[in-house]
C-alpha cells in the first residue's frame, strides 16, 4: 500500500470558480495550502495489488536504509531466508528477529501487503524461484585485491540486479503519468546534482532530439529562479537517490506551488522529495560498499528510469518526434563522418 496524493475526488479538493491572485507570479491559493498541509490530510491510502515475488527482494533492498532498525531485522530475514521465514507464523518471526509481532506485521504492510499473511505466499514464491535456479539475490563486496576479471564480473552482476529490481518495482501507473504529462508539457525542467545532475542532463538531451523544450539545471539558485517561472502544463522533475536533496527538493516546491505537474525519481519513496512530487518513480540500488558508492548504483537505475519516460514521450508523440530524432541525426550526421573534424 502506498500513500498518494489526494486527488479531485478528495473532501479537500480545491474550489472550482476563479482563482483570485495578487501577483502574476504568485502561486495559486490552493496549490500553496496544499503544499504545508501535513501529510495526512494531503495524502491518502491508495491500495494497489501485493508486488509480485520477484519484486519482493527489491522492495527490502529499496526500503530498508528508511525503515527502523526493528524493522530492519524483519526485512533483512526475510530477504536473506524467504523459504525459512515462509514456514514461520507471524509470532515464530518475531521471536526470530528479536521484535514484536506488531512490527513484523508494520514491515509486511510497508512492503506492500495487506498482512502477514500476503506476505508469506510472496515469501513462498521468492524462496520457489530461487530453488529453480535464479542467481543469489547478494553478490560478493569488490576487494581491493580482486582480479580485475573479478572486477568486471562482479559489478555486470551487480548492474543487472539493480535493473532487474528497478524494473520490478516501478510503479508503471505512475510512469504512464507521468509520460503523459511530459508529452503535453509546455515545458519541462529537471533537476539534479553529482551524479543525478548527469542523468538530468541525459533526460533533457534526450528530450530535446524529440522536439521538446526541456532543460537540466543542476545550480541551485537557477533551479529555483527558474522553477518560479513554470505554470500549469509545465513539468518538473527532481531526480535524487536519497530522496532528501534539499537543493533539488526546493526548486521542485516551487514548481509544485506554481502549478505545474512535479515528478520525483527516486530511491526514497517516503523521502521529504516526494511530499511535493505528484507523480513519484522509484528506484533500486544495489548493496554499497567502499569501493561502489550510492552514487554508481543509483545512476544505473536512474538511467533506466528516464530511458523509460524517453520512450513512453517519443512513442505518444511519435508523429512530431521521429520527424524531429530524424533531423537531428541528419544534422549531427557529418560530424561522424570519416575524415571529419
Amino acid at each position: 500500500m502506498r500513500l498518494r496524493r489526494v486527488g479531485a475526488t478528495s473532501p479537500h479538493q480545491p474550489p472550482t470558480g476563479p482563482r483570485t491572485q495578487t501577483h502574476p507570479l504568485d502561486p495559486p491559493p490552493w496549490r500553496k495550502y496544499l503544499s504545508y498541509v501535513t501529510h495526512e490530510v494531503k495524502e491518502i491510502f491508495a491500495g494497489e495489488a501485493p508486488p509480485a515475488p520477484a519484486a519482493l527482494a527489491a522492495k527490502v533492498r529499496t526500503l530498508a536504509p528508511s525503515m527502523t532498525r526493528s524493522m530492519q531485522r524483519v526485512a533483512e530475514a526475510v530477504a536473506a531466508d524467504p523459504a525459512g521465514c515462509a514456514a514461520l507464523t507471524v509470532t515464530g518471526l518475531a521471536e526470530l528477529t528479536g521484535t514484536s509481532e506488531a512490527t513484523v506485521v508494520r514491515t509486511a504492510r510497508l512492503l506492500g501487503y495487506p498482512g502477514y499473511r500476503d506476505l508469506r505466499l510472496a515469501l513462498a514464491g521468492l524462496a520457489a524461484q530461487q530453488q529453480s535456479g535464479r542467481a543469489p539475490a547478494v553478490t560478493a563486496d569488490i576487494a581491493v585485491d580482486d582480479p580485475i576479471a573479478d572486477v568486471v564480473a562482479k559489478l555486470a552482476y551487480d548492474e543487472q540486479q539493480t535493473l532487474a529490481d528497478t524494473a520490478a518495482g516501478l510503479d508503471t501507473v505512475q510512469l504512464g503519468a507521468a509520460v503523459g504529462a511530459l508529452a503535453a508539457a509546455r515545458r519541462i525542467d529537471v533537476y539534479g546534482v553529482g551524479a543525478s545532475g548527469l542523468v538530468a542532463q541525459d533526460l533533457t538531451q534526450k528530450l530535446l532530439r524529440i522536439g521538446l523544450i526541456a532543460q537540466a539545471h543542476s545550480d541551485p539558485h537557477l533551479a529555483v529562479t527558474n522553477a518560479v517561472q513554470l505554470r500549469a502544463k509545465d513539468v518538473a522533475i527532481s531526480i535524487t537517490h536519497s530522496g532528501s536533496t534539499g537543493d533539488v527538493i526546493e526548486p521542485l516546491r516551487v514548481a509544485f506551488e506554481r502549478g505545474a505537474t512535479t515528478v520525483a525519481i527516486t530511491g526514497r519513496p517516503d523521502g521529504p522529495v516526494t511530499q511535493y512530487a505528484d507523480h513519484i518513480l522509484t528506484t533500486s540500488t544495489a548493496r554499497e560498499s567502499e569501493l561502489r558508492p550510492a552514487a554508481m548504483s543509483s545512476r544505473t537505475s536512474q538511467l533506466l528510469v528516464v530511458d523509460c519516460l524517453f520512450i513512453g514521450v517519443a512513442q505518444r508523440t511519435y508523429e512530431t518526434a521521429a520527424p524531429a530524432l530524424s533531423a537531428s541525426y541528419e544534422a549531427l550526421a557529418h560530424r561522424h563522418r570519416s575524415g571529419s573534424r
